[in-house]
């Protein structure tokens, strides 16, 4: 395994984490969960992405990843980075959605009972909401970690404008915002674009999620919508309306360049989110421990040649391939 430090901070991260947003919650296989977490912790991969609306059923994730780790590496805490975040709908009622003090500090001590944890090595702002003030959503990270419930804090999704008033907040309280979460892909690149270089300047770390385009950029959808994929499920978050032509193709020429480097497309993308040195993580989202296999050789080869870059952005250059 490769690691990165975390921004400025002494922090370091692999470069592929594993992430329980799918394939972890009660509809999902137990034992493939076990599997998949098992394979990720011997191969170095140290650090696991939870949120407390990951499942479904919302916080089953968590729940799951709990029995897991306490069942298997409880005894190596110190070993693992283990993150959960707080700000999307997660129960009923006025208190269960939003980033309001109350909303975050609940949801963080539901999170810890759920995993059975001490604390998390670092708590997220899931998103920005649009209504709470920024200072109230950050004091209450702040609180969070002097109350010793997490070492660190991190926001995700934030549009520049906030921030930027997070980052400030934060280093004005002496806690730092160790990572910064963006979603990010050859078919997403406007957080590339518009928030990487504010967080480089800042000294966050940045965490990518949705490399693979919820499976658009894995050639899985060549050929239509195969049973058990995302966008066939009910409860995916890839909807049929977004396997589009345009994308099937787009997907299938940059097929064609990965198997001239030796690589899987799906390797070949994670490849390319990383080939930006202000990356420090890329979040996987998989099914299988076979699967978890395959993304984690995509660090045979990490390089890209000019030509290589070149003919990539050509390929993704239309604008209505972005979601």
């Amino acid at each position: 395994m490769i690691y990165r430090y975390s921004g400025h901070s002494g922090v370091q991260l692999p470069v592929l984490s594993l992430g329980l947003w799918h394939n972890f919650g009660d509809v999902d296989c137990f034992d493939e969960s076990v599997r998949m977490i098992l394979k990720a912790f011997d191969s170095g991969i140290c650090h696991f992405d939870l949120a407390n609306n990951y499942g479904p059923p919302p916080g089953s994730a968590e729940t799951n990843f709990g029995r897991i780790f306490h069942g298997y590496l409880e005894s190596h805490r110190d070993e693992v980075f283990i993150s959960s975040k707080a700000g999307h709908r997660m129960w009923e009622g006025v208190y269960g959605d939003g980033c309001s003090r109350k909303n975050i500090i609940a949801s963080c001590d539901q999170s810890l009972r759920r995993t059975g944890l001490e604390y998390f090595d670092v708590f997220y702002c899931h998103r920005y909401d649009g209504v709470t003030p920024v200072e109230e959503s950050m004091q209450a990270l702040i609180d969070i970690v002097r109350q010793g419930k997490a070492l660190y804090v991190g926001i995700s999704k934030f549009p520049p404008e906030q921030q930027l008033q997070a980052y400030e907040l934060l280093r004005e309280a002496h806690v730092p915002c160790l990572l910064s979460q963006y979603r990010c892909s050859l078919f997403d690149r406007k957080a590339q674009r518009s928030n990487f270089h504010l967080a480089a300047d800042a000294g966050s770390g940045i965490v990518c999620f949705s490399p693979l385009a919820q499976g658009l950029l894995t050639g899985k959808y060549d050929g239509g919508i195969p049973s058990g994929s995302r966008a066939a499920k009910e409860s995916g978050f890839l909807k049929v309306s977004q396997v589009t032509e345009g994308r099937v193709e787009a997907a299938r020429q940059l097929g064609e360049v990965a198997r001239r480097r030796g690589q899987t497309l799906a390797q070949m993308a994670l490849a390319w989110v990383l080939n930006d040195e202000r990356v420090t993580s890329v979040i996987l989202g998989t099914s299988s421990a076979r699967q978890l296999e395959s993304n984690i050789n995509a660090l045979a080869n990490l390089s890209f040649s000019e030509e290589e870059l070149q003919e990539i952005n050509t390929i993704v250059a239309d604008e209505a391939l972005s979601f």
